[in-house]
């Protein structure tokens, strides 16, 4: 139940406030000032609600002390100024006093439900071999996920993850397994692409004998041996077009029918299924069912690439470099800073996977006590064919000329001149910034004008 403290001077709407509150099921503590407030846990609250105008200090002095727990302002009409400044200031949102219980109440709930989805715990997992490990990444993106995880994991619905080659789907289904009520029950993962197009039936499905030549004996399918626990079905998008329909008749009736019988079997089944690919277009070509594609997405997940969680690559990194250092017996080994910088530079296409086999690769290939960029083996970014300039026009209020040249550059033209000349000297980072454009879109730009990306020569750790 969210702990929620009133900060108000005057009785009556401190009184009223808590009793509205109250009946919503929340639980509020009181205080007349920012200096009796200071005297509380003031970052142990889920929201703080506090006046702007307070007997002594200001209520806006709560926004510091109390962090990271939000504070919402309450002000006057007449101080719409102060309002904006409370904002600028950090608190998280105002109210105008006399406020409507309505909108008050729903601002509430969003202020409630945004730092929920942003403070997510990771999922404790345990492994095939029994052994526990964590999800990794603090990021806005990663924090989400876990909040899906939490809530989706007991309500025992259809779940669709989805998400590049290597970001951890099955970690993911695993998660939401273990922490919903079919956590004893059987946890059957099965990757659609790795089973040749003939023989998926018999696999999901099984099969009686003599069903199809080579069936000597019945055979028990994946789907029925899943039955009181969780299927899990990765890259689900590469599931034949035959399969689908019997796949969607488990979902909609509960039954399977082996080949080769004229028996139905019910089962109980929870499907957990996993794509890098788009369903809905897969549907429009008539690759995919729709039916099976609205039957699958009745909760989504998705999980963002690695280069896209930014702040999370290093972190992830020492605890991969950790577990790498463990299996090949060589402690103590450390990324040097070239090194560091150029698994922050680098775009990752192959997510968590790649920087793990890279990691890998570093500690067998370190000589020292050291693992360098060359250990890490990423090599340069991989060219395609440059965009012809025609193709970005610009209206010239931003181009610049390089010497001896008559004509204005296109923007295109100026990134790719700016980022030959400057590369040598600059890391990703730094480029970015010059260029007033995230890391992301620098790679994105240099991947389609062609522009590698230089090695960083080796310095000193």
């Amino acid at each position: 139940m969210p702990r929620i403290l009133i900060v108000e001077d005057e009785a009556i709407i401190r009184s009223a406030l808590k009793r509205l509150l109250e009946r919503h099921s929340y639980t509020v503590s009181e205080a007349a000032s920012a200096e009796e407030a200071g005297t509380l846990p003031l970052n142990e609250f889920d929201l703080i609600i506090s006046d702007l105008r307070l007997p002594g200090e200001p209520g806006t002095t709560l926004i510091s002390a109390a962090a990271p727990a939000p504070v919402l302002i309450m002000t006057s009409y007449a101080s719409m100024r102060s309002a904006v400044d409370a904002l600028k200031q950090g608190a998280v949102d105002y109210v105008a006093k006399p406020f409507d219980h309505t909108e008050l109440l729903e601002t509430v709930e969003r202020i409630l439900h945004k730092q929920t989805m942003q403070h997510g715990t990771p999922p404790d997992i345990t492994d095939e071999g029994g052994g526990r490990q964590t999800m990794i990444g603090d990021c806005a993106a990663m924090q989400q996920v876990y909040t899906r995880i939490r809530k989706t994991a007991p309500a025992d619905v259809t779940v669709l993850i989805q998400g590049e080659s290597g970001t951890g789907k099955e970690l993911v289904a695993r998660a939401i397994h273990q922490q919903s009520k079919r956590a004893n029950a059987p946890l059957i993962c099965v990757n659609c692409a790795a089973i040749p197009e003939t023989l998926i039936e018999s696999e999901l499905f099984g099969h009686e004998k003599g069903a199809f030549t080579g069936a000597s004996a019945a055979r028990t399918g994946l789907v029925e041996a899943a039955d009181g626990g969780t299927l899990f079905l990765d890259e689900i998008g590469e599931l034949p077009l035959d399969a689908q329909a019997r796949l969607l008749r488990v979902l909609q009736e509960g039954e399977i029918r082996k080949i080769g019988s004229v028996e139905t079997r019910h089962v109980d089944v929870r499907l957990i299924a996993a794509t890098h690919r788009d369903l809905r277009a897969l549907s429009r070509s008539g690759e995919f069912r729709l039916d099976l594609y609205y039957r699958l997405n009745v909760m989504q997940i998705a999980l963002p690439p690695l280069r896209e969680r930014e702040e999370d690559v290093l972190k992830i990194a020492d605890i991969l470099l950790e577990k790498a250092c463990k299996r090949h017996e060589r402690p103590g080994l450390r990324l040097s800073r070239a090194a560091r910088q150029d698994l922050q530079d680098y775009p990752w296409p192959g997510n968590v996977r790649e920087l793990e086999n890279a990691l890998e690769r570093g500690v067998i290939l370190a000589e020292g006590h050291l693992i360098h960029p060359d250990d890490l083996g990423l090599g340069p970014v991989v060219n395609r064919p440059p965009t012809p300039s025609s193709t970005a026009p610009t209206n010239g209020t931003e181009s610049t000329s390089l010497p001896g040249d008559e004509e204005d550059l296109s923007l295109e033209d100026y990134f790719q001149h700016f980022v030959l000349e400057h590369q040598d000297q600059m890391s990703e980072t730094e480029l970015a910034q010059k260029l007033g454009i995230s890391r992301k879109n620098l790679w994105e730009r240099r991947q389609r004008l062609g522009i590698p990306r230089k090695k960083t020569a080796r310095r000193p750790g």
